[in-house]
């Protein structure tokens, strides 16, 4: 018989502990989940990502509306539960829905505490621990005044780093001598401190609050020494506590947190708790990865499994890009104790490993923290150090004399080497799963094991195990320079134009520090096309920076002349098109005309200097280009479908022509190739496009990731929908999905391999507000992006490009 298990609070561990639940026991409990935040389950961890521009809200979901759908799950978003009746097994939210239980899971979490000082209560004053502070932060963050954070620990140091990055004056208070006292020793505070200043945050340690001033809003903070300091905005971030309320007014044990054994059981055996609200073992826990194994131990015990809870220490990282640092252990003073240091002023590079009878008690990275999972792994592990005491603080490459190898310290890594700290997967997952499974990339290894899939830090240790474990098979794109000018990935480069607001090629260039003055034939396409789509409504396109076929607008063939194909919506055409062409043909004596593979009519060996006057005739017949040059969406193939052929089953033709008249002028990484075919005999093989469809008696299957040039691929099948209006949106979203993350120059069908067939669907098929989002911005860019370049150059625009040199001849058609 089916048991009720009701969840309060719809966080990262029960979110986890019902991934894990539904593997082991699928069918044994109706899950009803009260979620007192009105929204879906998400990775707070990445939330300050999403504060300095980095994430969009959408890219940290980790479980979106479909996924609760697809498991049966009954989730109230919105709903506070406010009472817990142990004898009657019921729970009861401020909506007044009561639910049963059987077994119940509190995990509700933390609240941020907030310093009791005069104007705590101030408009203005926040707190950073959910979506909502950070909505409120970036509404703040507009006016681009001055901010105040209280508490120089991670959450405090990271909402500076995010409020700075949206335009702010930022200054971070802090009670302590040093930043993050908690996690490093003074020295490694000190490096820290440098380094945020250099950020532009001002940082004032010794700062003892007395006040929050300001008349009936924030206008600045008083310290105890009388300096004010002017702000329209102050967040709070010195500490968060278990959030035990509920709990103890329903009678269960209560500490620090909410008392639990190492099975996660509370005093009342038929409630659990994990997460923040927990205390086990004399342990409360902020980090991930304890909450992560709580999850585990909770789902095992719903399960009737036997796991227990082991108390590990967590290593401490903070996500600020561009400041490494790497905290594990003990690593105070002690007669007992001896330390090892490495400091190299001029790199800002500071290293302290803490020894107790020849093992690791402590480790403090700054800097340079490639080598934090060997110390961890010896750390753990208790080994004994003294052999290679003179060399241990240089790192694993130098044990048993140096390797000019750099994944040598990787492969010396034993298989149960944790390698990601917050899911608590070791190497040897990891490098089974690759094999296992045939993965290739980041993504695979995300999706398969979930190492690297929280707060990123391990991101270079996964991608050198795929080079480990692949070898030559390995495409390491993700971590090569897009070319000489620069060190960054395209993946880094996307990611920063988001993250500072970037919006100039200049700017780009200056920012990311280019190595050359403007750029080359690599990069600046690149960077034009990230521009484009990041900044639809801000960024003018440099045609100047696009390969010449964009440029002029259409194909430059062997002898320098140039190929014009109008766009036939679906392949249809009409006797006045026909006509017109012709027309064209015979006035510009146009040497070739040919049908294509994608049903339209190119017109080859057109001058350079005709192409305005061509363009000119064929607008007034009602052409527009057909982008054949474009990195964009050439052609929408069609059959004639349900209208003329006795097999169709839906209309096949007015489906693509509206694909194309809605998806048309869209600039994306590579060229775009779509098909409908009317039935499965597939007359206009959407089997091997970058995106098809094919109608089937029940609706529209949809198709995506096929090749037919140089490689030969057949699609994948992204799934089936039933109406048009659904093909239309979830092919819509897919195009942007693939516009927003694929790297310049990839087709969709390595993009697909990189990321890996099941996120996609997950993002595009499961997750229903994840593919409107996704939809919505592809529309909003359209209003920029359709407009017929053709039109805009008759008109006049760049004409100098048009214009034959009588010198140069066709050596202009070859530059």
């Amino acid at each position: 018989m089916t048991e009720k298990l009701v969840i309060i609070g719809n966080g990262m561990a029960p979110g986890r502990m019902l991934e894990h639940l539904l593997e082991a026991a699928p069918d044994r409990y109706a899950v009803t989940i009260f979620n007192a935040e009105p929204r879906v389950n998400y990775d707070r961890i990445m939330l300050s990502p999403v504060l300095s521009g980095e994430k969009a809200f959408e890219e940290i979901v980790i479980h979106g509306d479909g996924w609760y759908i697809k498991h049966g799950i009954t989730l109230y978003k919105g709903h506070r539960i406010v009472a817990i009746d142990r004898d009657a097994k019921t729970v009861t939210s401020d909506h007044g829905v009561t639910e049963s239980y059987d077994q119940l899971v509190i995990a509700t979490g933390s609240v941020p505490f907030i310093i009791p000082v005069p104007g705590k209560d101030l408009p203005g004053v926040l707190t950073y621990r959910d979506l909502d502070d950070v909505n409120a932060m970036l509404l703040a963050a507009q006016s681009r005044a001055k901010a105040i954070v209280i508490g120089g620990g991670l959450l405090g140091l990271e909402a500076a780093a995010g409020l700075k990055e949206r335009g702010m004056d930022v200054t971070v208070l802090h009670v302590m001598p040093t930043l993050m006292e908690r996690q490093l020793d003074p020295a490694a505070g000190y490096l820290l401190q440098k380094a945020v200043e250099a950020r532009g945050i001002k940082v004032v340690t010794r700062a003892n609050t007395k006040a929050i001033i300001g008349n009936g809003k924030v206008e600045g903070v008083e310290l105890m020494d009388g300096t004010v300091i002017p702000a329209t905005l102050v967040v709070m971030a010195v500490g968060i506590r278990p959030s035990t309320a509920l709990a103890k007014e329903a009678g269960l044990e209560v500490n620090r947190g909410i008392v639990v054994d190492d099975r996660m059981r509370t005093s009342n055996p038929a409630i659990m708790a994990l997460g923040e609200c927990a205390e086990v073992g004399g342990h409360v826990y902020g980090l991930v990865a304890p909450l992560y194994e709580m999850a585990r131990v909770a789902a095992a015990g719903l399960a009737d499994e036997d796991r227990r809870f082991v108390h590990s220490d967590t290593p401490t990282k903070l996500k600020v890009t561009g400041i490494d640092l790497y905290s594990l252990g003990d690593f105070a003073d002690g007669d007992d104790r001896e330390e090892i240091i490495l400091r190299d002023a001029s790199a800002g590079i500071y290293k302290r490993v803490v020894l107790q009878d020849n093992r690791i008690i402590g480790t403090v990275l700054f800097g340079e923290t490639a080598d934090g999972a060997w110390f961890n792994d010896l750390k753990k592990k208790a080994t004994d150090i003294s052999q290679m005491r003179d060399t241990l603080i240089f790192g694993q490459a130098f044990q048993g004399g140096a390797s000019s190898d750099p994944l040598a310290a990787v492969a010396a890594l034993a298989d149960d080497a944790e390698i990601c700290g917050c899911n608590g997967v070791c190497k040897g997952k990891i490098t089974g799963a690759i094999t296992a499974k045939g993965l290739t990339g980041l993504d695979d290894v995300r999706a398969h094991t979930k190492a690297s899939a929280s707060c990123g830090s391990c991101t270079g240790l996964v991608e050198q195990l795929l080079k480990l474990t692949l070898g030559e098979a390995y495409n390491p794109a993700a971590v090569q320079p897009m070319c000489g000018c620069t060190s960054l990935g395209h993946d880094d480069v996307r990611r920063l134009i988001k993250a500072k607001g970037l919006k100039t090629i200049p700017a780009v260039m200056q920012e990311l520090e280019w190595k050359t003055s403007c750029g080359c034939a690599k990069c600046r396409p690149a960077l034009n096309y990230y521009l484009v789509c990041d900044w639809p409504d801000q960024y003018a396109d440099d045609y100047q920076s696009r390969f010449i076929n964009e440029r002029v607008h259409a194909n430059i063939q062997k002898d320098g002349t140039y190929s014009v194909v109008p766009r036939m919506w679906g392949g249809v055409t009409s006797a006045g098109e026909l006509r017109a062409i012709a027309d064209v043909v015979d006035k510009f004596r146009i040497p070739t005309v040919k049908v294509t593979g994608g049903q339209r009519i190119d017109m080859l060996g057109i001058r350079k200097e005709d192409l305005p006057a061509v363009w000119a005739d064929l607008g007034k017949a009602g052409f527009v280009s057909g982008h054949a040059y474009a990195k964009g969406l050439r052609t929408v193939k069609t059959c004639v479908g349900s209208d003329w052929c006795r097999f169709g089953t839906q209309d096949s033709t007015g489906l693509g022509i509206r694909i194309e008249k809605f998806m048309w002028g869209s600039w994306t990484p590579a060229k775009v190739k779509m098909a409908v075919s009317g039935c499965p005999r597939n007359c206009a093989e959407a089997t091997c496009k970058d995106v098809g469809v094919v109608c089937v008696d029940s609706g529209y299957e949809i198709h995506f990731a096929g090749a037919a040039g140089l490689d030969i691929k057949g699609t994948e099948v992204l799934g089936l929908v039933k109406t048009e209006d659904e093909a239309l949106e979830v092919i819509v979203a897919l195009v942007q999905m693939y516009r927003e993350q694929a790297r310049y120059l990839e087709r969709i069908y390595k993009w697909a391999k990189r990321v890996g067939t099941p996120e996609i669907k997950r993002q595009i098929l499961d997750d229903a507000g994840r593919r409107r989002t996704l939809f919505d911005r592809f529309v909003f860019s359209q209003k920029f992006a359709q407009v017929d370049p053709w039109s805009e150059r008759v008109s006049g625009k760049d004409k100098h490009e048009f214009r034959p040199m009588a010198s140069v001849g066709f050596a202009e058609a070859a530059e």
